[in-house]
């Protein structure tokens, strides 16, 4: 009972879709989570942490199961994708130009997790350990052995997806680099005048930038990118004089809101030294943490739990140690790098635009401009950021 092939710590979004596409291998898995995801109902008020799930990683949630209760319970698909500093630059990306009818859907990150969780529950392949929390994790050469807070069990492999802080990273010490940005974000639930809609938008200012995802009926969610201290101001006030700043300082085009929810985070860099260490393997957020401007955060992880299925089930059909470190470092060579590129992109963008240099602005409006007059590299750029 204490034996398996395979030990998620984490049961999260990337952690649940990795056991369950392990699981869908015939592999014997087991999931290590403190906390279970509350149960959905209609009534309830929108989360303020949400997704923007691409293309790829809808397809996932689909083989996976979770992507039709999903439907039956709410999300919000959106066509295009505005971006802009000034308005002659105003630069739009459209689901019609790579021949698809949408580009993604926000939707609820516990609802996301719950809806897989649905789907572990059900696979006779997996355990579910909650609550339960490791406290100690030692490496053999054919094995590792867990200590939880009640028992003691053994794995093959362990896969780290217990987040940003990850335990698991630190039990088998992979270091990190990073920072933390000189700005905060705030993310604002509101009930809006206007309809619900079919884009998302962005606009960028010295401070960071203002960001409108839609959800379902007259509701959508904000991002506020700012200096602390300001954020720190605004977390401070009432709902109500919040939304006064709101009309005040977001574009024109988010027509008037009421504030139902907010809270701010912290925005940090952080990116695992290695992905894999012996039979440790990490994913999502415990191997990188981005910034979530271009809210490609989960989107990341869940290339990680492709990437991973696919490096064992190779190796399995190769007849191939699957759980052996050189076949788990194929893993870290097929994501390492991508994630790298995907986060030096986000700050190339955040630097470019904080930049206070008038020629720096010039420069960035002028390469809005061209992207829209280059088509070819534009739609290009579109289907790689859907993961199509």
């Amino acid at each position: 009972m204490n034996q398996f092939d395979c030990v998620v710590v984490g049961g999260g979004m990337v952690g649940a879709a990795s056991a369950l596409s392990l699981a869908e291998l015939g592999l014997k898995v087991a999931i290590i989570e403190k906390t279970a995801p509350a149960p959905f109902s209609p009534e309830q008020a929108f989360d303020l942490r949400v997704s923007a799930i691409s293309l790829a990683s809808e397809q996932l949630l689909a083989q996976l199961g979770a992507w039709s209760q999903l439907t039956q319970w709410r999300m919000c698909p959106y066509k295009r994708l505005g971006v802009w500093e000034t308005e002659q630059s105003y630069t739009e990306f459209n689901a019609d130009d790579i021949k698809q009818t949408h580009l993604g859907h926000i939707v609820e990150n516990r609802l996301i997790q719950l809806s897989l969780w649905q789907q572990v529950q059900q696979h006779s392949n997996i355990t579910l350990f909650c609550p339960e929390t490791l406290t100690k994790l030692e490496q053999t050469s054919t094995d590792v052995e867990l200590t939880l807070s009640s028992q003691i069990i053994h794995a093959k492999i362990v896969i780290g997806a217990d987040g940003a802080n990850s335990v698991v990273r630190k039990l088998v010490n992979i270091g990190t680099t990073g920072w933390d940005y000189a700005q905060s974000a705030m993310l604002i639930n509101v009930r809006t005048q206007l309809p619900q809609q079919d884009i998302t938008w962005q606009q960028f200012f010295q401070t960071g930038p203002l960001a409108m995802l839609p959800m379902p009926d007259n509701s959508a969610s904000l991002v506020w990118y700012h200096e602390k201290d300001q954020i720190k101001r605004l977390s401070a006030m009432s709902n109500e004089a919040l939304g006064q700043e709101i009309m005040q300082s977001f574009p024109a085009r988010l027509g008037s809101v009421e504030v139902v929810d907010k809270a701010p985070f912290p925005l940090t860099r952080r990116h695992a030294n290695q992905y894999h260490k012996d039979r440790v393997v990490l994913i999502g957020d415990a191997a990188h943490t981005i910034n979530p401007m271009a809210g490609q955060g989960v989107n990341l992880g869940f290339k990680d739990v492709k990437a991973l299925q696919q490096v064992i089930a190779k190796a399995m059909g190769n007849g191939e140690s699957w759980h052996h470190p050189e076949v788990l470092s194929r893993y870290q060579q097929n994501r390492r790098t991508d994630n790298l590129l995907m986060m030096t992109t986000m700050d190339a963008l955040y630097l470019s635009f904080g930049h206070p240099s008038p020629l720096v602005k010039l420069a960035r409006n002028a390469g809005l401009m061209l992207v829209n007059k280059l088509p070819s590299v534009k739609n290009k750029a579109l289907a790689y950021a859907c993961g199509i």
